[in-house]
């Protein structure tokens, strides 16, 4: 699906929403989450798994099929969805195409009737997603994780 988003400094048509990659955009995501705090370490065996097992992914290749962007959602169908792993290449950064990840996966049909959504994020990503309705939850809502 070709993008009708204009993104800055880019033709209309030099971007496409995708939803599964080729092997080099896969070596392509390892070598991303390499840059980020959030995902360093994280190796192809592990990755390969974490797709497989993931119900919605969302990437965005530049016309030259480089990966640009990435996300994943896994969900209940019903009533739960989680987004995980919002990621933009940094030599694509600032041309929207963050927006154009969060509308697809809350267009895609394996999402967009589920009741809660919900993503963690640093607390300066806030404001970006609340264009969304994404929200704080209340104080009696506790975000917890245990680690391995």
């Amino acid at each position: 699906m070709v993008l009708l988003h204009r993104l800055a400094g880019r033709p209309m048509n030099s971007h496409s929403v995708i939803h599964e990659l080729s092997d080099r955009q896969f070596d392509e995501l390892v070598d991303l989450y390499q840059g980020e705090w959030w995902s360093k370490g994280r190796t192809p065996s592990d990755v390969r798994k974490m797709l497989d097992s993931s119900c919605v992914v969302i990437a965005i290749e530049y016309a030259d099929g480089r990966l640009a962007a990435f996300s994943r959602v896994l969900t209940d169908g019903v009533y739960w969805a989680l987004i995980f792993d919002v990621i933009v290449h940094p030599d694509f950064r600032g041309e929207g195409l963050g927006q154009v990840l969060i509308d697809a996966i809350l267009g895609h049909s394996a999402v967009c009737n589920v009741r809660s959504v919900a993503l963690c994020c640093r607390p300066d990503m806030t404001e970006f997603y609340g264009k969304w309705g994404f929200a704080i939850e209340p104080p009696d809502v506790v975000w917890m994780r245990r680690r391995r």
